[in-house]
């Protein structure tokens, strides 16, 4: 492996950097109001956090709707069984539907469990800080899981500590997946701060690379003095849900051990997707 080129282990295709290298930027969707949508999710959250059940008219009256209108949306949600109704009291509290769709985010977001033991290992055979990253959202990623080193060295980052995704190691796995164009990606990348000097066309040939080889190396552009990596985990040339970071000081790891790490990191993406 070289500093330049990035060339750790064997190379992976992988998806496209953007679907076009030059262009203009597409336009973000317009999210138009549903009032329907927003007064049902309101009634969902006030009877989520009021402890007995309600009647219509304190409902309508909490949340400033019309109490007919209140009824008929009390109605639907107690037909889907996302709310349920008292005939004796004429009050209404969530229903039993609401444990099934509680039951399948649960399911969803299982990956902090399942990611734990590996980060674990990584750890503490590297001696490196390892995080589990949530790159499902567009605009930014979400640390879920991590395993601190035993050395005197601590990143600022703790569960739930949230970035701009296009940020470190993982921010150029994010770009290379992500289907946007070089002019897109410019407009996001001028708005980021970075620690050392780094320029769009040298981070452009990153993520170029990283989508090659589906792994990134930040070295001391995001944090001064600090080497990140970051693998992605999802299915294989696909978008991944998810990358496994590994933290380290510059001089902590030979290349030698970085690209042992890295494809210890692989295999623990690998088995964190049933591989």
């Amino acid at each position: 492996m070289t500093q330049g080129d990035q060339t750790v282990g064997p190379a992976r295709q992988a998806s496209r950097v953007g679907a076009s290298e030059l262009g203009a930027p597409r336009p973000k969707p317009v999210i138009r109001s549903v009032p329907a949508v927003s007064r049902s999710i309101a009634i969902l959250r006030l009877l989520g956090k009021t402890r007995t059940p309600l009647g219509v008219n304190a409902i309508a009256q909490s949340l400033g709707l019309v109490p007919s209108t209140c009824l008929h949306i009390l109605r639907v949600l107690v037909e889907e069984k996302l709310v349920a109704f008292d005939r004796d009291s004429k009050h209404y509290r969530l229903g039993i539907g609401m444990l099934a769709l509680a039951r399948s985010a649960i399911d969803a977001h299982a990956f902090p469990g399942l990611i734990q033991p590996g980060l674990d290992a990584l750890s503490s055979a590297y001696n490196v800080t390892a995080i589990a990253v949530d790159v499902t959202d567009p605009e930014q990623m979400v640390v879920v899981a991590l395993s601190r080193s035993t050395i005197p060295f601590r990143l600022h980052v703790d569960v739930g500590s949230v970035f701009p995704s296009l940020l470190s190691a993982t921010g150029r796995i994010v770009a290379a997946f992500s289907g946007q164009s070089a002019v897109e990606l410019k407009m996001r990348f001028d708005k980021l701060r970075w620690a050392g000097p780094l320029n769009f066309e040298t981070w452009y040939r990153e993520v170029q690379l990283a989508a090659q080889n589906e792994y990134s190396i930040d070295r001391g552009a995001y944090i001064a003095g600090v080497t990140i990596v970051a693998v992605p985990v999802g299915q294989p040339f696909k978008k991944p849900t998810h990358t496994i970071v590994c933290a380290s000081l510059t001089n902590q790891l030979t290349e030698a051990d970085l690209s042992s790490l890295i494809d210890r990191m692989r295999l623990q993406a690998d088995q964190a997707c049933g591989r």
